[in-house]
């Protein structure tokens, strides 16, 4: 493998390309501009397809049937342009389709601003179209992992036949580290056959859809959805663990750029004597529930905090991880602001000082 500098956003369309997805569907919004400029000239020179759509209406509606063919397609956005796409992402989910999503994060609610965001957790976690379906959703805290994870999302989106969602904030998308990349391209991501509509020759017709008018088809539907994300909960949970260890008193919990940042203070602080570290949720669906609540249950663990840049959303689900057994608190900012290591170091004395006190 050979390494070589790359801003986030066009790594992230390199890394679709070498994995075979050579059918994109987008349309321009900042900070993700870049995979599209980059691919409208990456794609010709492997016999690929772009197609710069009218709206990220028509983007992801020509996801949705290109997806229908069984080959690894996709398509990226940006905050409100991912808003628009959820009607046919949830069409796509309802009907078993594969494809990839990447969500380059900018602040909000509204057009907001176009600077770096993690305030659409609940957008990408919860469903964020109509109906009982979720999204796999992976979040990378480097431009490496990113180029890492966009290769499993093809994979996890074959498997499952569903869409998958990387979650990448503005910094990820924008910024410049040095990448490696595979030198052929990764295996695993074969095309479907025996859904796909490729004409029915000599065979019945395949009908792909999400339209269900009978109730009990309906039912039979969302409870396959539900086997299936049981099923992820099960195989598809990935996290790290950081300067984690049976002294530990504080954990912090953080995901993506904000986890780099919280590693720069766990580190700081560990030099001064205080016993914090780090959790990092990789997939933010399945969400590591269990595996937070293992520190929970530790006796030297006294708090959490949760880190985000937002006004705080993935806090929910450390609370559901944490069920009671320690305090779980918040640090935030957002509108663009990107907390710095000393903001982090200060909330993390400042609980552990509050915990101290609150002791028998």
């Amino acid at each position: 493998m050979s390494r070589q500098l790359m801003k986030g956003n066009e790594a992230i369309a390199e890394a679709a390309v070498r994995v075979g997805a050579k059918y994109y569907f987008g349309y321009p919004i900042t900070p993700q501009n870049e995979v599209a400029e980059y691919l409208s000239k990456r794609l010709p020179e492997v016999d690929g397809v772009f197609v710069q759509a009218e709206s990220e209406i028509a983007a992801s509606n020509m996801l949705f049937g290109a997806a229908a063919s069984g080959l690894p397609v996709f398509t990226t956005s940006s905050s409100p342009g991912i808003s628009l796409m959820q009607e046919a992402i949830s069409y796509m989910a309802g009907a078993h389709l594969p494809g990839v999503i990447v969500n380059i994060v900018r602040g909000g609610p509204g057009l907001g601003g176009i600077l770096p965001a993690q305030s659409d957790y609940f957008q990408s976690t919860k469903g964020g179209g109509h109906g009982d379906y979720r999204l796999p959703v992976f979040a990378p805290a480097s431009i490496q992992e990113a180029v890492d994870l966009m290769q499993l999302a093809f994979r996890i989106a074959q498997k499952y036949r569903c869409p998958v969602m990387i979650l990448a904030d503005g910094m990820i998308g924008q910024m410049m580290e040095p990448v490696e990349f595979p030198e052929t391209a990764e295996e695993g991501v074969p095309a479907a056959k025996e859904w796909i509509t490729d004409g029915a020759k000599a065979r019945s017709s395949r009908i792909i859809k999400s339209l269900y008018l009978d109730p009990n088809l309906l039912e039979k539907n969302n409870q396959k959805l539900a086997d299936k994300y049981a099923r992820m909960e099960k195989e598809e949970i990935r996290y790290e663990e950081y300067v984690l260890d049976d002294r530990t008193e504080l954990v912090v919990v953080a995901y993506g750029t904000m986890a780099r940042i919280c590693k720069t203070a766990v580190d700081d602080l560990k030099e001064e004597g205080v016993r914090a570290g780090l959790f990092r949720p990789i997939t933010l669906f399945p969400f590591p529930l269990a595996q937070i609540g293992n520190w929970a249950a530790r006796p030297s663990v006294k708090c959490f905090l949760t880190v985000e840049m937002s006004m705080g959303q993935m806090v929910e689900d450390v609370h559901r991880a944490v069920l009671g057994r320690k305090p779980v608190d918040f640090f935030g900012r957002c509108g663009g602001i990107v907390p710095t290591p000393e903001e982090v170091k200060r909330q993390i004395r400042d609980r552990l000082k509050t915990s101290e006190r609150k002791r028998p």
